[in-house]
């Protein structure tokens, strides 16, 4: 009888010890795996960064222009401010206004209603539901325009810059994979 308590606790001891040996190995590999995940991270971070720093504007004070570079989805970005916080929009000369994502409005310091039932336009997937709002002011290099008109959009999360802005500046040309805007 004592003998099969003997084998039974080296078998239990011997269970445990596999066991234990094993239960590094999984952290181990839970750590290289977030080890990846944290490098992905950081790269993805730089490259977004990286993006930013190839999107700012440059600002000519001389001839009063904003030049913008097409960025590698083809479409053109402004940083500007809008009622004094900064907002990144999506540049778009088809647009007649400027409209806002929920999450751009509200840094903005504009508050609208939850549910939004309002149709405020006619999309490809039917009625677009949002609510018109007037902006205090909206910045782009040395041009600053007050009281403009915009929609702040139920759904979406990227916000456009329209011609409700563009309009104020002198000229909007596309050169290649650059936008001028003069406002003189």
């Amino acid at each position: 009888m004592i003998r099969a308590w003997f084998v039974f606790i080296m078998v239990i001891g011997l269970f445990g010890a596999v066991a234990g040996r094993l239960q590094p190995s999984r952290s181990s590999s839970s750590a290289a795996d977030n080890s990846y995940f944290a490098k992905a991270k950081a790269e993805q971070q730089e490259a977004y960064n990286e993006a930013q720093r190839a999107n700012e504007p440059t600002i000519s004070v001389n001839d009063g222009s904003v030049e913008l570079r097409r960025q590698p989805d083809s479409h053109f970005y402004a940083d500007v401010r809008i009622n004094g916080s900064p907002v990144h929009m999506l540049v778009d000369t088809g647009a007649s206004l400027i409209a806002l994502s929920r999450e751009d409005a509200q840094s903005a310091g504009l508050a609208t209603s939850i549910g939004m039932p309002n149709v405020v336009g006619e999309g490809a997937d039917g009625e677009v539901h949002g609510e018109w709002v007037k902006l205090e002011s909206v910045e782009l290099g040395p041009l600053n325009a007050q009281g403009l008109e915009a929609v702040v959009l139920n759904a979406g999360g990227q916000s456009l810059l329209g011609q409700e802005f563009l309009s104020k500046f002198r000229s909007v040309e596309i050169h290649g994979d650059t936008m001028v805007l003069r406002s003189e």
